[in-house]
Formats: structure tokens, C-alpha cells, sequence
């Protein structure tokens, strides 16, 4: 495969960090990102968050590689290193939602040639636990999944809810989907929100680690959400919402202090989800697996922990 950027000198990951491109089916380049380390338990197909990139993900390959698994990451189109899909690169942007599909299959292609160890397993987070769910409702090629603060659903006041819908469905046919949805702009939340506010994480360490990856590799960041892309995300999960949860042991962990995505969609699909585990963590805010060390070592504890114990079920439920 062909050698891609990798920006390990602000990525703190294993050493064997290493990224290569892979084309989607319709057209746009994307990137993978893998840390081999010794494998001995198998392979952890992550899935990044809206505004996410591979890099970010290196402290968590590290905790995986620690308890003998590989990990191999995506930036998803329009994000990271991946083909922008508009003019303003700082726009997240996508035509359709499942169009995301196109690039899970581009990556999973991508691991059958790197040969990666299996048995395979997901880890999604954010954006990615909604392109995760219907990644794995049509027959993911993994053993089990786990999800960190899934959009199943977006945090927003009830009163907000129908002008989004009715906000995003009018742009697009209107030709203004490319427009920012109101109240976002152009800059990373993480080099534009101050860490005493921030909506992420309680570690500053972490924070500060985020920040000077962006500030190193401004090209890995982008800005607020496209009108068009919040009108297919909330088409994609109200859709999603409606089907059966795949026949899949499942690991869900969510903050107590959740404040982004909606925790009732969450409890929701956990409540039906024969034998699905939801794990509330105390004090956690968006991103649970990237805060501070002591709840990073039990988090990632849990996760190995259901990997090796994940056994795939013969039947649907």
C-alpha cells in the first residue's frame, strides 16, 4: 500500500506507527492509520469522531498495544488528512451520511491487505459510533463492538430540534448546504474553546496534548459542521434508530456529564440491545477514553477485558 503522512512526532504513540492512503469506491482518498505493536489478542478497527484524525488516537493505541492489540484508525473523508469535499477546507462537510460506508469498506479492504491479526474488533467514538452501528448492522467483519459517547442522537433543546430539521432540509434545496450550521465556525473547538468550558475531557495534560497536535498540523483540523452534513446525520440516525441492534456483543461507555451527544438515545438502543452492556462513568465528559490517566488505565482495562471475552453469537436478536 502506499505510504501516507504520519505525524509521529506529535502522535505519542507506539513507535510503530505508520499511515498509508486507501481510496474509497466513490472516488475520495482517505487515510488509515496502524500501530501493529505485538497483536497477540487481535485487531481494534477505530472509528474517529467528527473532526477527528489518526494522530489523536496514538495515547490509545498505546493503552491497546499495552494489552496485546493492534490498532488501526481512519481519517474519514472530508476530515484529518483525507480529501476535503468542499472549497473551505475547515468545513465538515458530506453529501450523504452513508457515504461513510464507502470508506469503512475502503478500510476494511486496506486491513485484509496489511494482514492485520485477528480476531477484529471496533471501537467507535462520537461520529464514528453512528457510522459504527450501521457499519455492523450490515455485517461489519468484526467479533464484537464497543462505543465511546455514540451519535445515536445530537444533544440540542427541544424547541431546537425542529428548526434544525427544517434549517438543514431547506439549505440543501436550496443549494446552501456548504453554509456552517448556526453557531458553528471555521476553527477547531479545541483550539478555539478554553479548557476551563471545554465540553471533552477534565485533563488539562490531555487537552494540552490535543491542542499542540492542531497547532503543529493545522491541516489535520477542521471547523464547525455544513448545514448539509447536520441534515444527513439527523436523517442517518433517525433511520438507524428504527432498526434492530446487530447480533453483536456490545460495550457502550458514556460520561455522566455528556453534553454533546444525547444520552436518552443512547440508553435507548442499550436497553435493547440483548446481553449489551452501557457503562456510566462518574464524571466523564465527552471523550471518556482521553481523560485523565486513571480513568484512561480503567477504561481501557474494561474495553480488552470484553475483547477477550467477546464471543460472536450464532443467531440474530
Amino acid at each position: 500500500m502506499e505510504a501516507a503522512p504520519f505525524f509521529s512526532e506529535v502522535a505519542d504513540g507506539p513507535e510503530d506507527g505508520a499511515a498509508f492512503w486507501a481510496r474509497a469506491a466513490d472516488g475520495p482518498r482517505i487515510r488509515v492509520g496502524l500501530w501493529h505493536g505485538k497483536a497477540a489478542q487481535g485487531t481494534v478497527l477505530l472509528f474517529p469522531g467528527r473532526t477527528e484524525y489518526i494522530e489523536k488516537y496514538a495515547r490509545a493505541a498505546r493503552e491497546l498495544a499495552a494489552r496485546g492489540y493492534a490498532t488501526f484508525a481512519v481519517d474519514w473523508r472530508g476530515q484529518g488528512l483525507a480529501d476535503r469535499l468542499t472549497g473551505d477546507p475547515m468545513s465538515g462537510h458530506v453529501q450523504h451520511f452513508q457515504d461513510y460506508q464507502h470508506d469503512v469498506a475502503a478500510m476494511v479492504t486496506a486491513a485484509r491487505a496489511l494482514g492485520l491479526p485477528r480476531p477484529w474488533h471496533l471501537l467507535a467514538h462520537s461520529m464514528g459510533g453512528c457510522i459504527g452501528l450501521r457499519a455492523a448492522m450490515e455485517g461489519l467483519d468484526v467479533t464484537s463492538v464497543a462505543f465511546s459517547a455514540p451519535m445515536w442522537g445530537i444533544r440540542m433543546g427541544a424547541a431546537l430540534r425542529p428548526f434544525a430539521w427544517s434549517l438543514g432540509w431547506s439549505a440543501r434545496h436550496l443549494g446552501l448546504g456548504h453554509l456552517y450550521a448556526p453557531s458553528t465556525r471555521p476553527e477547531h473547538y479545541v483550539l478555539s474553546e478554553p479548557f476551563e468550558t471545554n465540553k471533552l475531557t477534565n485533563d488539562r495534560a490531555m487537552w494540552d496534548y490535543m491542542a499542540r497536535q492542531l497547532e503543529a498540523h493545522p491541516e489535520l483540523g477542521i471547523g464547525g459542521p455544513s448545514l448539509r452534513w447536520l441534515h444527513e446525520a439527523l436523517t442517518e440516525m433517525r433511520a438507524l434508530a428504527r432498526r434492530p441492534s446487530p447480533a453483536l456483543p456490545c460495550l457502550t461507555i458514556l460520561g455522566s456529564e455528556e453534553d454533546i451527544v444525547d444520552p436518552r438515545r443512547i440508553h435507548d438502543r442499550m436497553a435493547r440491545w440483548p446481553g449489551g452492556r452501557l457503562e456510566i462513568v462518574p464524571g466523564g465528559r465527552h471523550e471518556t477514553l482521553m481523560d485523565t490517566p486513571a480513568m484512561q488505565a480503567r477504561l481501557f482495562s474494561m474495553l480488552c477485558g470484553f475483547y477477550n471475552s467477546a464471543q460472536r453469537p450464532v443467531a440474530a436478536l
